[in-house]
């Protein structure tokens, strides 16, 4: 009898689990929505999985992506959302927009972006996110610019902005095994100068000008870097609070012959550690651009352990002494960037 009502309980149990889950899988109780552009899941779009969501859930829910050419603009303005990829390389988000010319008509940069988010606590996974407006442009393209007041007209670069990853007001962003690729600048894009705190995990990055350019909290580990053009390969703006930061550890750099490695125009904090870069990097410390803006907290750029292949340059002598407190390399990671504010646990 026993056994009897445990069965009848446990069968009573799970047919309601398949219910709450409404047919999609769930994995350990988190409603998992399958993807797949060939009909073979819940969706074959990845913003109408997005769609479906709730705004808001207590525990993730996963968007499981299945391999495939997905050529979407995504929104995310939801919370505790997981896009997950079957394979990094397989499964390809991909739309060709310039910053520019997208400007010519909307105000501000929400869908100037592949992957647009507002949304809290949004983890990507095992992805390609692809702006292809520089590789699909060779020479400058006129449009027309609503936005120009003079001659309505604008010659857009392949060269110019072209935004894979852009945030607006998310505080939480996790990326792990992910390639971000564009061929110019501004590539990952996450915003928020005031409670943004960003976390990233092997991943690829590639672009042209200030191609990894986070505002506020960042870090970095185990990434590959590659600048296809431009004058600086990462940025950082810091310039609203004093204790804003991104570190970059364990990280390797590449790129086109004579690369530099970074630049800044607002107040900024570097920390590079453990980090290897190429021969093709040029002998240029990361720089400050000519600017207007007052720099508040003064230069705050700290090197440790870092090597080039080819030889060393003075620059990036270890000088972790100097900033703030003089912490050690081994108590820089994620928890001491972000303290306790964000557990990325």
């Amino acid at each position: 009898m026993k056994l009897l009502k445990h069965i009848i309980f446990s069968t009573a149990t799970f047919l309601l689990l398949v219910m709450l889950c409404n047919n999609c899988f769930c994995q350990n109780g988190i409603k998992k929505i399958i993807v797949d552009k060939n009909g073979k899941g819940n969706f074959t779009s990845i913003q109408n999985a997005i769609n479906s969501l709730a705004d808001s859930s207590t525990k993730p829910r996963i968007i499981f992506i299945k391999n495939g050419n997905y050529d979407e603009k995504i929104f995310i303005t939801k919370n505790n959302v997981i896009l997950e990829g079957e394979n990094r390389d397989k499964v390809i988000i991909t739309q060709a927009i310039a910053r520019d010319e997208w400007r010519c008509s909307h105000a501000d940069d929400w869908g100037v972006a592949t992957m647009n988010i507002n949304g809290n606590d949004i983890t990507l996974k095992n992805l390609t996110i692809e702006n292809s407006y520089g590789f699909d442009h060779k020479a400058n393209v006129v449009v027309n610019c609503k936005a120009d007041t003079i001659t309505h007209k604008k010659a857009i670069s392949p060269s110019g902005h072209q935004m894979a990853l852009r945030t607006m007001n998310a505080t939480r962003l996790k990326a792990f095994h992910v390639h971000f690729k564009s061929f110019a600048g501004d590539t990952v894009s996450p915003w928020n100068v005031q409670d943004g705190m960003f976390y990233f995990k092997d991943c690829i990055m590639e672009g042209g000008v200030d191609f990894y350019c986070p505002r506020g909290w960042a870090y970095a580990e185990d990434c590959k870097f590659f600048a296809n053009t431009g004058p600086a390969s990462i940025w950082h703006d810091g310039s609203e609070n004093e204790d804003s930061k991104t570190v970059l550890k364990n990280c390797s750099f590449d790129g086109f012959k004579n690369f530099n490695l970074g630049r800044y125009h607002k107040d900024a904090q570097f920390y590079l550690i453990n980090c290897h870069f190429s021969k093709n990097m040029a002998d240029r410390d990361i720089y400050l651009v000519p600017t207007s803006n007052i720099i508040k907290w003064g230069r705050r750029v700290y090197y440790y352990n870092c090597h080039r292949e080819g030889g060393d340059y003075d620059w990036f002598k270890n000088n972790l002494t100097t900033a703030k407190d003089s912490p050690s390399a081994d108590e820089i990671n994620a928890e001491w960037v972000f303290k306790n504010r964000w557990s990325i646990k």
